[in-house]
């Protein structure tokens, strides 16, 4: 197991072209292409913050990597702190999924209130798609 593995590296925000965004890393951390990012923006008081998800796309040199946003980017900034997940973006599988709806990164869109989803099983969505 690496130490990547298992302590989260931080990058900073470099550049942000609407949702693609371009972010610095330490020379001997960076990020896999397709491997899963994450930051917060913050909207101020009595908004609630937005966990935001990225994922690699393009090693580009001089220790930047270039990421896609999945979702709208507006509040971020340079200097932001982005952490590497390790991993690439991951979904629920299996029965529980049933009569669910899910985004990209794997959240329920239907969830009633009160209620919990609890998945036991994840797989990255750049998985060889089943037989």
């Amino acid at each position: 197991m690496t130490d990547q593995a298992t302590t989260k590296v931080a990058g900073r925000i470099a550049r942000v072209t609407g949702p693609v965004v371009d972010i610095e890393f330490p020379h001997d951390a960076i990020p896999a292409v397709y491997n899963a990012l994450e930051t917060t923006i913050d909207f101020g008081e009595g908004q609630e913050p937005l966990k935001l998800v990225l994922e690699v796309a393009q090693h580009l040199g001089d220790n930047l990597v270039r990421a896609i946003a999945l979702k709208p980017t507006d509040g971020l900034v340079r200097g932001q702190e982005v952490v590497d997940t390790g991993d690439s973006i991951t979904v629920p599988v299996g029965d529980i999924t049933k009569g669910r709806v899910f985004n990209v990164t794997g959240d329920v869109l239907n969830l009633p209130e009160g209620e919990s989803f609890e998945p036991t099983e994840r797989w990255s969505i750049h998985r060889t798609p089943p037989a």
